[in-house]
Formats: C-alpha cells, sequence, structure tokens
C-alpha cells in the first residue's frame, strides 16, 4: 500500500486509502460484533433444559478459552499478518453462530461459545492493529483514536435498532437471532475481504523476512514478553485496561439483568433499559475528544474506572429510576474511556514490536481476570449477596487504581519516559510522539525505543 509522503500538516484529512481503511473498519466491526443473540442467550439457555450452574459454567470457560485462544492467535496474527487473522476470524464467528442451531444443548451452547471465544481472539488484537498501522502508514495515525471509537458507536447504536426485533423474530422463527448473527458475521468478512493488503509488519502480509514454523512463532512470543517486561510504563498501561474491561463487561453482561430484577424492573422493560445504556455508551465512544485537556489520558482512563466503580456501589442505594440512570452513567464512562485506553496502549507498543501479540497479552489479562469474576458473580447471586459483590467491586477497583498511580509514578516508570525524551509534566501525560489529550489533531513522529 502507497505510504504518505513526508508529515502531513495538522488538522489535514485522512488520504483516500486510509478513509477506505476506516470504513471498512467501521463495515467490520458493526458485524462482527453484531450478535443478535446476546439480549436473550440466557432465556433462550434456560428454555433448552440449561441450568443457571451451567449457564454460568459455560461463560466461565468461555474466559479461560479466550485467554488460552489469545496466546497462538496473536502471534498467527504477526506471523500471517493482521488482515489474514480478520479474514479468518471472521469465518470463524459465521461457523460459531450456527452452532445453536445445529444443537440447542449444552454441548452445543459449549461449542458455540468456545468457537466465540476463539473467533474474537483471533480479532481481538488484530482488528486495532491494523486499523493503527494503516493509519500510521498513510500518515494519519492522529486520526486512529476518533476512528476506533467512532467505530464502537456504530456498532453499539446498529445494536439499538436490530436488538429490539430479537422478540417478533423469535416468534417467527426461534433461533432467528444465531441464523442473523451468523449472517452478520458473513458480512464482516466481506469487509476484511475488501480491506487493503499493507506492507511491513503487522500490516496483512505477515512479517517478512523474519522466519517460518515454530521457532518464528517462539521468537514473537519471546519478542512480546521481553517488550512488557523491559517497559513499566506498557506493563502498567495493559493493567489500567483491566479495570474498564472487567467492570464493563461483568455489569453489562452478567449482572445486568440480575440489577434490574433486584429493584422490581420487569423484564418487559429490560430491552428499552439496554438500549437507553447503548446509546449512551455510543455517543460517549464517538467524542472522546470532549474529555478535558486538564488530566491526562491516564488520569482520564483511571477517573472514568473510578466513576464506573461508584456507579455500581450507589446501585444499592436508589431506587429503580435512580439505578436506570447509573446504568446509562456507567455505559457513558466505559464509552470513554475505552478509545483513550486502546491509544494509550497502541502508542506505548515500539514501532518494530510484535503489536498483534503485545494486543493479545492485554486481552488475556483482561480475560483472566474475567474469568474469575464470572465464578465470583455466580458464587455471591447463588448465596442472595448483589449488593455486596457491587461493593466489593467497587472497592476492589479502588484499590487496584491506587496501587496503579503510585507505581505510574515510580522511578523506573520516570526513568523509562525520560529516556524516550518524554516531558515530565504537561497536558498529554504519555509517551513523546504517542498519545495526546483525546482529540488532538497533531502529526507524531514516532518514538524510537
Amino acid at each position: 500500500m502507497r505510504a504518505g509522503t513526508g508529515r502531513r500538516a495538522a488538522g489535514t484529512g485522512p488520504t483516500a486509502t486510509a478513509r477506505r481503511i476506516i470504513r471498512l473498519n467501521y463495515g467490520f466491526q458493526l458485524l462482527f460484533n453484531l450478535l443478535w443473540w446476546m439480549p436473550v442467550f440466557y432465556a433462550y439457555q434456560k428454555e433448552a433444559g440449561l441450568s443457571d450452574g451451567q449457564i454460568f459454567g459455560i461463560q466461565s470457560i468461555y474466559y479461560v478459552a479466550f485467554c488460552l485462544f489469545e496466546i497462538p492467535t496473536g502471534l498467527i496474527a504477526d506471523r500471517i499478518g493482521t488482515r489474514n487473522c480478520l479474514l479468518a476470524g471472521a469465518v470463524v464467528m459465521t461457523a460459531a453462530n450456527l452452532a445453536p442451531v445445529v444443537s440447542a444443548s449444552y454441548t452445543g451452547f459449549l461449542v458455540h461459545f468456545l468457537a466465540i471465544a476463539a473467533g474474537r481472539s483471533l480479532t481481538s488484537g488484530a482488528a486495532s492493529a491494523y486499523l493503527y498501522d494503516g493509519l500510521r502508514a498513510e500518515r494519519c495515525d492522529e486520526h486512529y483514536m476518533r476512528a476506533e471509537g467512532t467505530a464502537r458507536a456504530l456498532g453499539l447504536v446498529a445494536k439499538v435498532v436490530c436488538w429490539p426485533l430479537v422478540g417478533p423474530l423469535m416468534a417467527v422463527a426461534h433461533p432467528a437471532p444465531y441464523v442473523l448473527s451468523a449472517a452478520s458475521a458473513a458480512g464482516s468478512l466481506a469487509c476484511a475481504v475488501a480491506l487493503p493488503r499493507l506492507a511491513g509488519t503487522g500490516g496483512g502480509t505477515g512479517r517478512a523476512g523474519a522466519g517460518s514454523g515454530g521457532g518464528a512463532f517462539l521468537r514473537d512470543a519471546g519478542a512480546a514478553l521481553r517488550c512488557v517486561a523491559s517497559s513499566p510504563w506498557l506493563a502498567l498501561l495493559m493493567v489500567q485496561g483491566v479495570a474498564v474491561f472487567t467492570l464493563s463487561r461483568i455489569c453489562q453482561v452478567n449482572l445486568f439483568q440480575p440489577i434490574l430484577l433486584d429493584h422490581g424492573i420487569a423484564e418487559a422493560s429490560h430491552g428499552s433499559v439496554m438500549a437507553a445504556m447503548t446509546v449512551a455508551e455510543a455517543v460517549a465512544s464517538a467524542r472522546p475528544q470532549w474529555l478535558s485537556r486538564r488530566l491526562s489520558p491516564v488520569a482520564w482512563v483511571s477517573v472514568l474506572s473510578l466513576a464506573l466503580a461508584g456507579s455500581l456501589a450507589a446501585m444499592t442505594l436508589g431506587g429503580p429510576w435512580a439505578v436506570v440512570a447509573l446504568l446509562c452513567l456507567f455505559a457513558a464512562a466505559t464509552g470513554f474511556a475505552y478509545p483513550v485506553q486502546r491509544k494509550l496502549v497502541n502508542d506505548a507498543v515500539p514501532a518494530d514490536a510484535p503489536r498483534a501479540t503485545l494486543l493479545s497479552v492485554e486481552s488475556i489479562v483482561d480475560r483472566a481476570v474475567c474469568a474469575l469474576a464470572a465464578i465470583a458473580v455466580g458464587a455471591y447471586l447463588a448465596a442472595g449477596r448483589l449488593d455486596a459483590l457491587l461493593w466489593h467491586s467497587a472497592l476492589a477497583t479502588a484499590v487496584l487504581l491506587g496501587v496503579l498511580q503510585l507505581l505510574l509514578r515510580g522511578g523506573a516508570v520516570r526513568r523509562e519516559r525520560a529516556g524516550r525524551g518524554v516531558r515530565p509534566a504537561g497536558p498529554e501525560g504519555t509517551p513523546a510522539g504517542a498519545a495526546g489529550p483525546p482529540g488532538t489533531a497533531r502529526s507524531r513522529a514516532r518514538r524510537p525505543l
């Protein structure tokens, strides 16, 4: 793919190739993540005869499987190219969504979620790496954060439009949510096919000249681990994302219905509440530049994580309307945090490092914590201790963020960032040539490691 010549002027629009990458990324992310079955999968499995223990057990297995799949799939993405990995992920996701149609049983749903874990792990790091490298090759990397956030927002808007149709469609054909999810995944495959091939490392053709076979995979894995071990800054940024991902996933998927039912909100209203939350998250995801520049991006992620924790704790005190408002606030904080966190981690990855593998390492940590959290959620709910679960989650998040802030201000991180030419203070709060404050549109030279 043609790279842009020279440095692009601040505030200029993306090139034609960059616009194509952004548009196709929007389509891929929207269709790949459009799971029509999400609002009804719990009830669908109950109707199929699964118990609560089996349903939450499958969820825990899903998170563990995701962790295990992330290890080879990140290496595969850096070896065969991120574009090819997106193609493979879309194929697997299409087949995964058809598994419950073929067999609506415990085995069928277990295979379904294991395949979902495989498909999502193939794309979790590759999608972000492809977008980042594609825009950087066009000297349009200042558009990355907004493109990432808008892609997430469009996907959320699609869910708002499509999810209310699930009930009527199921009345016509009971397996419709899974068939439509498979059709959407097939659409994402078409978008991946249309993505341009990128030259160079991680772009879509693989790491040229780096060898092949098991030795090459081991070298990539070793390079990724050495990169994390040698960079306290990168490691701590990855850990920072754990609080956001774990809280948002557990609340919006596992605890959403139990929280509403506990406050006397009938199931008939759950779709409307989910739609309101999705709109709040979509608006925030598309507008990370609304965040003030008085705080650094790192500080903003921590503040937003505390907002998530505070919202959970406050749900134990309010009535039904207050809970709905807090859930919308929770969703908006998640929407703001996601693109900022993704850009922070991407900017901290050295230019010559296996990017997709490193992003998979972050996902491994996220999903490992989610697997443990899912087990804890089941135990708390079985004991009727929902309020205690919300308070303990909030306190654990606050403690984690407090420790993280102390480490970020530690000598090792300061020395590393000073050695890379990072300003010791200022609005960015990120490595030089990396992430500026949300909403900035400056061209940035990549820093050497």
